[in-house]
C-alpha cells in the first residue's frame, strides 16, 4: 500500500471513486451523485492542484497501483480562521476495507495539516450512527463537540452529523508515533 498526495493526473480515478461513494453511501456525504457527476473533469483536477499552498489537498491510498481510498483536507483562507482545516471525503470501498487504509489516509492528512504553518486544528463531520468511521476518528485523536440535527437531507429523510475536532499540538492514541514528516 502507498499513500500519497494526488495530483491532477489522478482526476479521472478520483472522480470515479467519489461518484461511487456518493451513490453507495448517500447518507455519509454532503455532496450527491447528481450534483458532482455534472462537473467537468477540470473541476476534479483543480481539487488536486499540486501547489504547496493549495487550499485543498487530497490523499490517495493505492493498492497494486489501483486507487483504493481517498481523504481530503481543506484549509480555511480567511484571516481569522486560517488556523483550521477540515478533513473531508474519506472513502475506502468495501473491497479494500479492514486493511488500515482509512487510518493511513487520516494520518497522512493530519501530518500534512501539522506541517502547514499556522494550522492548529483539524475538524470534520461524521454521520451520526456511523460507528466504524467514528471509531477511526476517535482512534486518531478526534473528539466530538456537538451534533447537528437534520444536517443532510437524504431522499425523504434527514441524517444528523457529529462534529469532531483534533488539536494538532497534542499526540493522540495510535497517531502519537506519526510517520516522518
Amino acid at each position: 500500500m502507498l499513500v500519497t498526495r494526488l495530483d491532477p493526473g489522478h482526476a479521472e480515478p478520483y472522480r470515479r471513486l467519489m461518484l461511487d461513494a456518493y451513490a453507495l453511501h448517500p447518507d455519509a456525504f454532503t455532496s450527491s451523485v447528481a450534483e458532482r457527476s455534472g462537473l467537468p473533469l477540470s473541476w476534479w483536477a483543480g481539487r488536486l492542484a499540486a501547489d504547496a499552498a493549495a487550499n485543498e489537498v487530497v490523499f490517495g491510498a493505492f493498492v497494486r497501483e489501483e486507487l483504493a481510498g481517498v481523504a481530503g483536507l481543506s484549509f480555511e483562507a480567511r484571516e481569522k480562521t486560517r488556523h483550521k482545516a477540515t478533513l473531508f471525503g474519506l472513502y475506502v470501498p468495501d473491497g479494500f476495507r479492514k486493511q488500515g487504509l482509512g487510518r493511513q489516509l487520516v494520518r497522512a492528512a493530519l501530518c500534512h495539516a501539522g506541517n502547514r504553518p499556522g494550522t492548529r486544528l483539524v475538524q470534520l463531520t461524521v454521520t451520526e450512527g456511523n460507528a466504524p468511521a467514528r471509531r477511526l476518528y476517535e482512534a486518531s485523536g478526534f473528539v466530538p463537540f456537538g451534533v447537528e440535527p437534520f444536517a443532510v437531507r437524504v431522499g425523504a429523510g434527514y441524517v444528523s452529523k457529529v462534529h469532531m475536532w483534533r488539536d494538532l499540538s497534542l499526540p493522540a492514541g495510535n497517531d502519537a508515533a506519526q510517520p516522518e514528516r
